[in-house]
């Protein structure tokens, strides 16, 4: 019965909206009738009917067929997911704050939200065709353990498709007087029906990685099991990833859709407003990758502590390597979204004296991404090892062990944070009277935190592997502090203070652009790597030791063919979301609203 769940939420969705503001609402009724014929297999094996153990996917197998489904899926998952947060909070900034370009923006994305929400739906609706086709054992199983919670998801995307749409087509006629802040509620009850949405779904394949004993001893259903089977070990650091994961991800698309409206832009007018909301993407994107790799320190402990086959497997077997495209990927990443901010110094007046830093903090994170990336057990043949004396190299092997890699991310970390703070100071002149030296404190914390990520990435060398593996956790509290501490200074520093000049938005060179894209790329094409890593690690289990697949597709396929199914997904999601942009642009014309200070602010520039 649970093989309805996803499809049910095409007929909660609707087809999609007609061009230039349908009011109308269409429940997709072939939808439900595709529902159930999915729940056919469950009424036959209720009825005694024989079910083949495994489908068949003509040319590419099943596993890669799932694979594909599930992957895009999930790809428009975290854009559904991540966007609704964006739009909350740039809503608030609107309501609270007096700057209607945030109330604007807000709706701009969530009228792309609503064609978006309907492929995810249909790409889910194929996912669940090519599990109960191809592996109606395994599905059988998920549905006898599951069985309550897939209703209860399938319960609460009707409550989000309702409450999405309320959002969207209420938006005007509910922005005049307190109606406003009932408006901004549906945002907050979008974000919460879909966190719980995908809560539950990551019960289903956290399971998957870490079943409980309860469950590998009485796999009958029943409350108690459903609930040692959500609650796993790994069922909540996954949700806190993939969470922090959604915000990079809403971000690095927000940024991409601004950059193709920039280059297509007519007009000056349009070209600022699309600048401007590219700045505003990146900011999010790059901010919450800044605090996603602690959250992949939290998950990569808790599979190492469920099970340490498992763990050495990830990260010292068959997918060592992986780690090391990974590294390069992320190293991309900082690299880009700094050279974006360092570009957009340009069209602040002010910034010009930060410029001469930027050479610096290149060089800090091209060798960070250097040291990140350089492996610790070499590929070589037998000359190459007779000649490195082994198969560790006597230089490189050095920069291969975590210690070197936690502190090299550790300060690239703190070098993007520093250029975060000198594009938000660089058109302020702070006005109060201790602000020389709160500078001083600032500066004091950075060389503190570095110091210390320094000294315990050194001292790593010197101990057993399980007192370095600590070592760690005091990087990362010291990095975290820093952050925190030095942004709490900044803002108190900054108020009331005076402007140095109005930020020239639109005045970005073409390239500046293309580095948007670059990001968006490079992170989804990171999202269905760290999705390989994280299912191919359980092998030839549908089921951590519980269901072993024995169909002829079981073998985790090795890094090369996996690179090409990944890049295949990430060219399908973006070809989606490129068509995406474009019908969003003939659904209306945004509203430009010119720059708003805020009331009672005095000299400042809105950035």
């Amino acid at each position: 019965m649970s093989s309805v769940a996803t499809v049910f939420r095409i007929a909660a969705v609707g087809n999609l909206p007609r061009l230039r503001g349908t009011r109308s609402l269409v429940p997709s009724f072939g939808a439900v009738a595709l529902g159930l014929l999915m729940a056919q297999s469950g009424f036959a094996q209720e009825a005694g009917i024989a079910t083949r153990e495994y489908g068949d996917f003509p040319y590419i197998g099943s596993r890669v067929a799932v694979w594909i489904a599930a992957q895009v899926h999930l790809m428009f998952a975290a854009f559904v997911l991540g966007v609704p947060m964006f739009a909350m909070v740039a809503e608030a900034i609107g309501i609270f704050g007096g700057d209607k370009r945030y109330d604007r923006l807000a709706k701009e994305f969530t009228r792309l939200l609503l064609i978006a929400y309907s492929a995810t739906a249909i790409w889910g609706a194929v996912l669940v065709f090519f599990l109960t086709t191809l592996y109606p054992r395994f599905w059988a199983h998920l549905s006898e353990i599951f069985e309550v919670s897939m209703w209860i998801y399938v319960g609460l995307f009707f409550l989000e498709s309702f409450t999405l749409y309320l959002y969207y087509y209420g938006w005007d006629r509910w922005k005049a007087g307190t109606a406003k802040y009932a408006h901004w509620g549906l945002a907050i009850l979008l974000n919460i029906w879909g966190t719980a949405v995908m809560f539950i779904a990551d019960s289903w394949l956290s399971y998957m990685m870490s079943p409980p004993e309860v469950i590998t001893a009485d796999p009958s259903p029943g409350v108690v099991q459903l609930w040692s089977a959500i609650n796993n070990a790994t069922w909540m650091p996954i949700n806190i990833h993939r969470i922090i994961a959604n915000v990079v991800f809403g971000g690095s698309v927000v940024g991409a859709y601004a950059a193709y409206r920039f280059l297509a832009a007519k007009s000056d007018e349009e070209r600022a407003h699309y600048d401007w909301m590219g700045y505003v993407g990146n900011f999010i994107a790059i901010g919450a990758l800044i605090i996603l790799p602690f959250a992949g320190y939290y998950l990569g402990r808790e599979i190492y502590e469920f099970n340490q086959q498992m763990g050495i497997t990830m990260m010292g077997g068959f997918m060592s390597w992986l780690w090391i495209i990974q590294a390069f990927l992320i190293g991309v990443l900082f690299l880009t979204g700094n050279y974006y901010l360092w570009v957009g110094m340009t069209r602040i007046p002010g910034a010009e004296r930060f410029l001469p830093y930027t050479k610096w903090m290149l060089v800090v994170l091209v060798i960070g991404v250097i040291v990140w990336a350089t492996p610790h057990t070499m590929i070589a043949n037998r000359a190459e090892l007779e000649a490195m004396g082994g198969s560790h190299h006597p230089f490189l092997g050095v920069l291969g062990v975590m210690s070197a890699k936690n502190t090299a991310v550790n300060l690239m970390i703190l070098t993007t944070f520093l250029s975060f703070l000198m594009y938000r100071r660089a058109n302020k002149r702070p006005v109060v009277g201790w602000a020389k030296t709160g500078t001083i404190v600032q500066a004091s914390l950075f060389a503190l935190s570095a110091a210390v990520v320094l000294f315990y990435g050194v001292y790593g060398y010197f101990v057993t592997a399980i007192v370095r593996i600590g070592f760690s956790v005091y990087q990362v509290l010291a990095v975290l502090g820093t952050i925190i501490a030095v942004m709490v200074l900044d803002v108190l520093m900054l108020r009331g203070s005076e402007s140095r000049g109005a930020i020239q938005w639109g005045n970005m060179p073409a390239r500046s652009q293309y580095a948007l894209f670059v990001l968006v790329v490079t992170f989804t094409w990171l999202m269905g790597l760290m999705g390989f890593a994280r299912s191919g690690i359980r092998q030839h289990w549908h089921v951590w030791e519980v269901m072993r697949d024995t169909s002829q597709w079981a073998a985790t396929p090795a890094l090369g063919p996996a690179a090409q199914v990944i890049s295949v997904c990430v060219l399908i999601f973006l070809v989606l979301i490129a068509f995406i942009f474009w019908l969003g642009g003939l659904v209306e014309k945004p509203q430009l609203v010119p720059e708003q200070p805020a009331p009672g602010a005095s000299g400042t520039v809105t950035s």
